[in-house]
C-alpha cells in the first residue's frame, strides 16, 4: 500500500490518484528492484484496470497486471496495441511530472494509438 489514504474520504482523494508522480517514481524504483532480484513485481486494483496507465505500468517495469474483469478486453487491446518502446517512453515521460493530471498528459502523448481504440 503506497497511498494508505482513505479512499472513501472527499478530502483525500486527491491523495488516491494512481497517476501521482511519486507513486509512478515508487513502482518504477520497486521494479527496477524487482528486476535486479530476479523477483516479478505486480500491481492489482484500479490502477491495473486503467488502459493507459496498465500500458505506463508495463514500462516501468511491473511484471504482471491484475485488473478488474470488467476491464480486462481493454486492458489487453491497449498493451497489446503497443509496443514496450512505446510504453517505456510513456513511462518516462510520466516520471518527469510535477502532478497526476500532467503524468498522465504527458504519457498519453506517447499512447496515441489508444485513442483510435477508443480507450
Amino acid at each position: 500500500y503506497l497511498h494508505a489514504a482513505d479512499r472513501e474520504s472527499a478530502q483525500l482523494a486527491h491523495f488516491n490518484d494512481p497517476w501521482q508522480p511519486a507513486l509512478l517514481r515508487a513502482v518504477h524504483q520497486v521494479a527496477n528492484a524487482g528486476e535486479r532480484s530476479n523477483c516479478p513485481v505486480g500491481v492489482c486494483g484500479e490502477a491495473a484496470s486503467d488502459p493507459a496507465l496498465a500500458a505506463v505500468l508495463i514500462g516501468l517495469g511491473v511484471t504482471s497486471l491484475s485488473c478488474n474483469v470488467s476491464t480486462i478486453q481493454d486492458v489487453a487491446q491497449a498493451i497489446t496495441s503497443l509496443t514496450y518502446v512505446e510504453m517505456r517512453d510513456a513511462a518516462l515521460a510520466a516520471l518527469k511530472a510535477s502532478n497526476a493530471a500532467e503524468a498522465k498528459l504527458l504519457a498519453r502523448k506517447h499512447l496515441h494509438k489508444l485513442a483510435s481504440l477508443g480507450l
